[in-house]
């Protein structure tokens, strides 16, 4: 099954049998880099950092065609609106997306949506799985890369880079006893690693610092406004 990398970034982070969303305060940021990481992947934009200390890494499409799935394409022709850089856009490409990926997984039968009440007054929409054969793949495949010492591939790579940006690596992987802090720093090396051409992995690594300074501002606002 071909998923995109922002759906497998909401199964990671969707229990699956109480249908709600686990260490996801910056689930929509996340969401953005992923689908941000997904179009430098497939090389249909670059992220180019900038050249003076305080410059921001801005993005640009590179003219080739979109991929063929419609929430690429439509983050592509946002992207293509005009120069913006990558910490703005992460954080567009992220909004009201959560909604769209989980009724893209119900589509596919990995999930169904279950309605209930908060206090018996508060009407909410959990997302319990009904097939989770495809996320135990992914963990599987995480944990082989993170704890096994296995290559990535391009696209687990590009997982793990996210997963990284938002320091939830150790938390998707069952880490069969192994510290934390190990697994952080494999996946700062998978994330740095060699497993793209350079192009590709230079915008990938500026998408995933675009995705910790959107998280940094966000969080600043929040303790600002609190």
């Amino acid at each position: 099954m071909t998923t995109l990398i922002a759906e497998d970034l909401v199964l990671l982070l969707l229990d699956d049998e109480s249908g709600k969303f686990t260490n996801a305060t910056y689930l929509d940021i996340g969401i953005g880099g992923a689908l941000l990481v997904e179009l430098a992947l497939a090389g249909t934009v670059e992220v180019v950092k900038g050249s003076g200390m305080w410059a921001r890494a801005k993005v640009h499409v590179t003219g080739l065609s979109a991929p063929g799935d419609p929430m690429l394409t439509e983050a592509l022709a946002l992207v293509g609106e005009k120069e913006r850089a990558a910490e703005d856009l992460v954080n567009r490409l992220g909004k009201r997306r959560r909604d769209q990926l989980l009724d893209r997984l119900r589509e596919r039968g990995i999930v169904e949506p279950r309605e209930d009440r908060v206090l018996g007054l508060i009407p909410r929409t959990r997302w319990p799985a009904v097939d989770s054969s495809h996320e135990a793949g992914v963990r599987r495949e995480l944990g082989d890369v993170l704890l096994g010492g296995v290559r990535p591939t391009e696209r687990a790579a590009a997982l793990v880079a996210v997963l990284q940006a938002l320091d939830l690596a150790h938390k998707v992987i069952d880490r069969q006893g192994a510290p934390a802090r190990e697994v952080k720093k494999r996946a700062k090396e998978v994330a740095e690693g060699d497993w793209a051409a350079k192009a590709v992995r230079d915008s990938i690594a500026a998408a995933q610092a675009a995705v910790t300074a959107a998280l940094v501002a966000s969080s600043a606002a929040t303790y600002g406004s609190s």
